[in-house]
This record gives C-alpha cells, structure tokens and sequence, in this order.
C-alpha cells in the first residue's frame, strides 16, 4: 500500500485517470485527484508521476504538480504576501500560503518583508507551517560533514568575521569575508565547500574546491579563459583580488596556486602585464 509524506515530492500511481482528472493511489490518505491539466498528456492508469502532498483549504491531503520553494525540512528565503490574526502567509509557490504563527516568528512579520525560514509540520494540528526560530531546527556542532565536502550554503546574516549561512538546511556555517570577493545578500544560495571544521565543532566555509581538486578546477577555467582571450589575460599573480575575481570567479589565492601549477607544466608563460598561453605544436596550422 503506498503511503506518503506530507510537505515532500512522492512519486505515487495513477490508479484511474478521466478526460479532467487523474487519481493517486494515495494509501490509507485514499486517491488523490490531480487536474490532468497538470501532467503530460499521455499519463495513463498504472503509471507513476511525481507530485508534491500538501492540506487544501479544508485541511485534507492534496496533490500538484508544481513544486514549492521549501519543503518540509527546508529553508527558503519567503516573501510575507499577508498578515492577520493567527500570523503571516509566505508566498512559497502554491496558491495556498504558508503560515507561520506569531509564536514563531523569531521578529514581527511584516507584508511584502522577506524572511529565512524553515518548513515543518506542526506536532499539534498535523498541518504544514514554517518558523524564522532556525535555531529550533539546525544545529551549530559539525554531525554529519568532512572538510572539503560540497554544500549548499543561503547567506542568512552578517557578522564580525563573515556571513552567517544555512548549510544543506541542517547546519549554521560561517563564510570569512577573507573567502568572498562578490556581494552576497540575505537568501542568496551558493554552491559551496567545507572548510574547516573547528575545535569546537563549528564549520568554516568557503566558495572553492580545496586541495588538488580545486587547484585543478581552477586551472581549467583559467585555460578556458585564455582560450576566450586570444591566449592572453591581463592579470597575474600581483593583480588585485578583486580584479582576479571579476575575471574568473575565484579567489587571488586559489588563482595564484592554478597559476603555479600551469607554470610547471609548461602550459603558460607569466609576464609583466598578464599571462600567456603557450603555442602548442599545431596551434598554427
């Protein structure tokens, strides 16, 4: 028998389909309609669809296609499309918004601010709703990375050292100024790494792959570049941070360490004023 899960994607069966409308097998929730409007085509009886499962206007389980900005166990930077007497509604995709109760609003909500939050279902009336009271939900002490892992990091605040980031929706890490040579602004999501992982269990982060895998990684979007340029860049290892960012993306000191090592494989050649790609037998022809 099919179960599912409230708030989440679940792939669930077709058990009967009509002109308008499909019918999950559901499980013990029963069939779920889905508007054939919704799916392809050619979805027929028997076959499986991936649908997201949420509680309509009258709190019974509901089905569709379109997938929210935050599911259960997530966080997503939401805009408050209203506020009332029981709290304020987040604009998460669905037509149906998503309540976060004035108990758990870590600050007043206020229409058309943005806040972080994070999805859960509440114990007490079984219903989907979302709290900014992160602390409630992600943990401060390392559990589950290893330094050089790949993460998803949301900036959710600044601090004296660094930006304040959401990692993998389970985590609190920290991203040193030292590390970032681009703006970045609340809610905004990178693709990121493990850095450090300190004494006390806290996580360090950073933008770059490290060790040889980064090293790599940057020297081939350097070559990519020379290839872009004619063979020729105007930066080098005493250009400016900020100027090796806005050319490549990456920081002057994992641009320094490609460089290097393009160096000793005779691939470029460093000069005053930039570096040069090194012909290779049959470049001219």
């Amino acid at each position: 028998m099919a179960t599912i899960n409230l708030g989440e994607t679940n792939r669930l069966r077709v058990s009967q389909s009509t002109d308008s409308t499909l019918y999950m097998d559901a499980g013990e929730a029963g069939e779920l309609r889905l508007p054939r409007r919704q799916a392809d085509e050619d979805l027929a009886t028997g076959d499986w669809i991936n649908v997201f499962v949420y509680l309509d206007s009258d709190d019974r389980p509901a089905v569709t296609t379109v997938t929210p900005r935050a599911q259960v166990g997530q966080c997503a930077c939401l805009r408050v499309a209203q506020v009332n007497q029981v709290g304020a509604f987040l604009d998460w995709g669905l037509p149906k918004e998503l309540l976060v109760p004035y108990a758990e609003q870590k600050y007043p909500m206020e229409q058309a601010e943005s806040h972080i939050v994070c999805v859960y279902i509440d114990d007490r009336t079984g219903r989907i709703v979302a709290s900014s009271k992160l602390d409630r939900f992600l943990s401060s002490i390392n559990d589950d990375f290893e330094v050089g892992l790949p993460v998803e990091l949301m900036v959710h605040s600044l601090t004296d050292l660094g930006y304040k980031c959401v990692v993998d929706h389970t985590h609190w890490g920290v991203l040193y100024y030292g590390d970032v040579f681009e703006r970045l602004s609340r809610g905004d999501t990178k693709n990121g790494y493990i850095k450090r992982i300190r004494e006390d269990g806290k996580i360090d982060l950073c933008l770059q792959p490290l060790g040889v895998e980064g090293t790599e990684d940057v020297s081939h979007r350097i070559l990519a570049k020379l290839g872009e340029h004619e063979g020729f860049l105007a930066v080098n290892d005493k250009s400016a941070p900020q100027d090796v960012y806005a050319l490549l993306g990456v920081s002057k000191k994992a641009f320094k360490k490609a460089l290097g090592s393009l160096y000793k494989k005779r691939l470029v050649t460093l000069e005053d004023d930039g570096v040069r790609l090194v012909d290779t037998p049959g470049d001219s022809e």
